[in-house]
């Protein structure tokens, strides 16, 4: 059964072998609750919109900023965390914009503006996968090159291979053979 709850869309799984459980994930856009099969209509719809809310709450926290402001909040908040020690300290970014332009590149930094911006295909992924993007453009503000310097630096970060790893992989696997910068 498929029905739509708080605009998404919603499949409903009946399982014989379920007894009172209830559980729900994404898969491929459409939400997918688990139901005991005896549960009444009724009680699945109410289980359905408390599931799909949980969900949604839980991927808008997962999810990058979407606000400039936001971006630059959280850019300076990573390099107070990460790069508080370096010359020039505080590092801050003029500005930090999301832009649609960028298909063979994660991101930029201008560093004599001081501007980065990120590709808008960053959006979706996790926000750790965005933070290590922003972390590694600010420390273009320290370093404008990709030196051992500037590489122990990026590296500070503890998910920073995890998130190259996930780039990679994304850009592999979707054809893009897209670069940081």
């Amino acid at each position: 059964m498929t029905l739509t709850v708080a605009g998404e869309p919603v499949e409903i799984r009946r399982s014989a072998r379920r007894r009172k459980t209830v559980s729900a994930y994404r898969e491929a856009g459409t939400i997918v609750v688990l139901v005991p099969a005896r549960m009444s209509q009724y009680r699945v719809r109410e289980v359905a919109a408390e599931l799909v809310g949980k969900i949604v709450a839980q991927e808008e926290r997962r999810r990058a900023p979407r606000a400039e402001t936001d971006l630059t909040r959280r850019a300076s908040d990573l390099a107070d965390r990460f790069l508080s020690d370096c010359p020039g300290a505080p590092i801050r970014p003029l500005s930090v914009t999301w832009v649609t332009n960028q298909n063979r590149r994660w991101a930029s930094c201008s560093v004599d503006s001081g501007a980065i911006r990120l590709s808008h295909r960053l959006q979706p992924m996790p926000t750790w996968v965005v933070d290590y993007v922003l972390l590694h453009e600010l420390t273009h503000l320290v370093h404008p090159n990709h030196s051992r310097a500037f590489w122990a630096l990026v590296n500070r970060y503890p998910e920073s291979i995890k998130a190259q790893g996930y780039l990679e992989g994304f850009s592999d696997g979707a054809g893009l053979g897209a670069d940081l910068d």
